[in-house]
């Protein structure tokens, strides 16, 4: 029998991911305050974020099965780089990421109304050189609007990764392994 959760998560990569695992969820919606705190590591963040987001879903009334937060931030030289505000922001991102290594981090929190536990996965991605041009053309595709670091590797910018040590799932937004693990944890308890 599927486990029964909660996925505090509008992504529509979250939704399908998790519908691979074998798990009976309801997903919906938080609004969760994402500012980094003074002086907060890119870790502490992603991690903050996550329980924040499970808890929250608890805090709504969602108590009847614990709830899935997850956060995916993209790190570059120790600095977490959020959505794009504009274009200039997300060009300055790729642009940055251009013919470098990085670090994707994702963690995954499951909370009940007592309890919470978070797991953090870091994934190393590397982008090729990229030109000028190809940076203004995936920009104007409109994918990297709405994503952390402006890129989404599931789409157009896969053609930008020349090699990835870690889980891909995790770079998408969801860790699979890490998930399943967690969410089968919670339920031996």
């Amino acid at each position: 029998m599927a486990h029964k959760i909660y996925l505090a998560s509008a992504s529509p990569r979250r939704k399908q991911l998790l519908a691979t695992l074998d798990v009976d969820f309801k997903q919906f919606s938080v609004d969760a305050d994402e500012t980094p705190l003074e002086s907060e590591s890119a870790t502490e963040l992603v991690t903050r974020l996550a329980c924040l987001k499970a808890q929250t879903g608890v805090n709504l009334g969602y108590t009847d099965r614990p709830v899935l937060g997850s956060d995916t931030i993209v790190v570059l030289d120790g600095k977490a780089l959020g959505k794009p505000l504009d274009k200039q922001d997300g060009i300055a991102m790729l642009s940055a990421l251009s013919g470098r290594t990085h670090q994707v981090m994702t963690a995954i929190a499951i909370a009940d109304s007592s309890n919470v536990a978070c797991e953090l996965v870091t994934t190393e991605v590397t982008f090729k050189q990229l030109s000028k041009q190809e940076i203004e053309n995936y920009w104007a595709s409109g994918e990297p609007q709405d994503k952390a670091g402006s890129y989404g590797i599931q789409g157009l910018a896969g053609q930008f990764v020349t090699n990835i040590n870690g889980s891909y799932f995790s770079v998408v937004g969801l860790p699979l392994y890490e998930t399943k693990q967690l969410i089968d944890k919670y339920f031996r308890k």
